[in-house]
């Protein structure tokens, strides 16, 4: 499990990168999905438009784009790219509640990356926060967050 920084890639710190390695093996332990490898990539948001466009077609920045490749051994190789700008974006302009931290929000992502390499699915648009998938993140983000 790494996670890793592109040429031209947000400066982050290491130990938060390292965080989010551990967050996602984290997931990967409990969702017993022993055989899955996951690399985490940040991108900028100049890299992540690109991706996105290319990927999906659609313009834009977004904050996680992640691809699954299964293996012939049943393992499963996945690539999480995760957008830094995207997550301070959000957190800067959340307006309900209090918004959670620049921190927070990075974990949140490498959990939900995680969890699309693992199969899991959402809806698109305002729905998917009440999806099996979006509550299954919350739970896994505030186990993370509480140190458990």
């Amino acid at each position: 499990m790494a996670a890793s920084r592109k040429p031209g890639s947000p400066p982050v710190p290491r130990r938060v990168a390292e965080r989010l390695a551990r967050a996602a093996a984290r997931v990967l332990r409990w969702e017993g999905a022993r055989a899955t490898r996951i690399e985490l990539t940040l991108l900028d948001a100049g890299a992540m438009r690109r991706l996105n466009r290319r990927v999906t077609g659609r313009r834009g920045l977004t904050d996680v784009i992640a691809f699954t490749l299964p293996q012939p051994d049943g393992g499963i190789l996945g690539d999480v790219y995760l957008c830094p700008a995207a997550a301070q974006r959000y957190v800067s302009t959340a307006a309900s509640g209090a918004p959670p931290s620049y921190a927070t929000e990075l974990v949140r992502l490498a959990v939900h990356g995680t969890l699309h390499v693992l199969g899991y699915d959402h809806p698109a648009g305002a729905s998917r926060t009440r999806s099996a998938m979006w509550r299954r993140q919350e739970r896994y983000v505030r186990r993370l967050a509480s140190g458990r």
